[in-house]
């Protein structure tokens, strides 16, 4: 017996639709450093109307990190280098979450999509390499992959995946996608990219078609 207090579930908002049944569509869309849940909530109203929306706030206060009064995912180093043993731990944290999910929204869901700005497009963007069969799609916002984790691994069940990027964003230069993806490719995954005249940030374009991949 252990007196060990079982790791918590990462708070969340949620946005159900009124007439959720088992076999809707849910996202789960994590927010970029810094930042916190109620975030990309704000693209819920951009999504179909039937989804459900779980936007979790990431384990690690940015503070500590120097990111500000948000939140954060990972303890980031440089290009597309983190300190690997924080995005494993919050990667096991998505996962808790992702199996929660019947509790959390009431039904039993059907495809769930996993999403994510920034930090939160890397974490998701990772966490479908590395837990093959678990989501039905993953949208990459303006995130990278992670130099640590290899995509060769389970190239054979990646789903289907989205990464927009801007070509003109200072945070994650586009060069820095534009290797990630080059990596995606030499495994054998095949991915949908949209490059866009834009900074740091997401627009409607990408939204539809992120959306479009999940069939």
């Amino acid at each position: 017996m252990t007196n060990a207090d079982p790791t918590p579930l990462l708070e969340y908002r949620l946005r159900r639709p009124d007439d959720a049944a088992d076999g809707g569509t849910v996202a789960v869309l994590l927010h970029g450093r810094g930042s916190h849940m109620d975030d990309l909530q704000s693209l819920a109203p951009a999504l179909p109307s039937d989804w459900t929306v779980v936007t979790p706030q990431a384990p690690n206060h940015g503070a500590l990190w120097g990111y500000g009064p948000g939140w954060a995912w990972y303890r980031y180093r440089a290009e597309d280098r983190v300190v690997e043993e924080t995005l494993a731990a919050s990667l096991s944290r998505v996962d808790d979450l992702l199996e929660s999910l019947p509790g959390i929204v009431d039904f039993t869901p059907g495809r769930v999509v996993l999403g994510g700005f920034s930090q939160g497009g890397t974490t998701s963007l990772a966490y479908a390499l590395t837990h093959p069969g678990r989501v039905a799609a993953v949208w990459n916002f303006s995130g990278f992959l992670a130099a640590h984790v290899d995509p060769s691994e389970h190239g054979a069940s990646a789903p289907p995946i989205y990464w927009g990027h801007g070509l003109a964003d200072p945070a994650i230069p586009f060069q820095i996608a534009e290797r990630g993806r080059a990596r995606l490719a030499t495994a054998g995954i095949p991915f949908q990219a949209g490059d866009y005249p834009i900074g740091h940030w997401i627009v409607p374009e990408e939204i539809e078609a992120a959306v479009s991949i999940v069939g």
